[in-house]
């Protein structure tokens, strides 16, 4: 995300904008972060943008080993994709959509051992609302876009962060690592 909590600055770019500063030092921390995770939770417009490059990443020599490293992680982690409009996935996905998905996910939660990763604005800003999140990592990068799409939609009540650690990389990108405290 950017300084101002931006995600995209032109609608459509899905987080791919050139204002982006991922470094080979920060794509091997997030390799081992998401190494990590017992399972990803994507929403779709996410999963679609992973579901576009990173299996055909892990097979392209052309890219830099961290990429092709992130390809073989995303591909083989379980996955579950949020979706009202689609029903079916690859690359170890499981689908939930409908009406009660924010209650598939809950007992999901519940039967995971480990760390449920999640990707996609709109899914984390739901799961925060039904208090599903324990925790938040952010990838700030060194640029201010005044304008898109925020990393969290309009929320009702100010949730108060217990940061857990933080680290800073040479290309000026924080990953802040947050506990969820409690609605403020």
């Amino acid at each position: 995300m950017s300084l101002d909590l931006r995600i995209e600055q032109v609608p459509g770019d899905n987080g791919a904008g050139e204002w982006l500063r991922i470094d080979t030092e920060l794509h091997r921390e997030l390799n081992a972060r998401a190494r990590a995770v017992a399972m990803i939770v994507h929403g779709r417009v996410f999963y679609e943008v992973m579901e576009e490059y990173m299996p055909r990443a892990r097979e392209d020599a052309s890219l830099p080993d961290v990429l092709r490293e992130y390809g073989e992680i995303w591909t083989a982690k379980p996955k579950v994709l949020v979706s009202r409009t689609r029903h079916a996935a690859d690359h170890n996905t499981r689908v939930i959509g409908g009406d009660d998905a924010i209650e598939q996910l809950a007992a999901l939660r519940a039967e995971t051992d480990g760390t449920i990763g999640v990707g996609g604005a709109s899914l984390a800003t739901q799961l925060l609302r039904a208090g599903l999140l324990d925790e938040l990592l952010l990838t700030t990068h060194p640029a201010i876009l005044g304008f898109g799409r925020p990393l969290f939609d309009d929320y009702d009540r100010p949730i108060e962060l217990d940061l857990l650690d933080h680290r800073s990389f040479g290309s000026g990108v924080t990953v802040r690592h947050y506990a969820i405290s409690e609605a403020a």
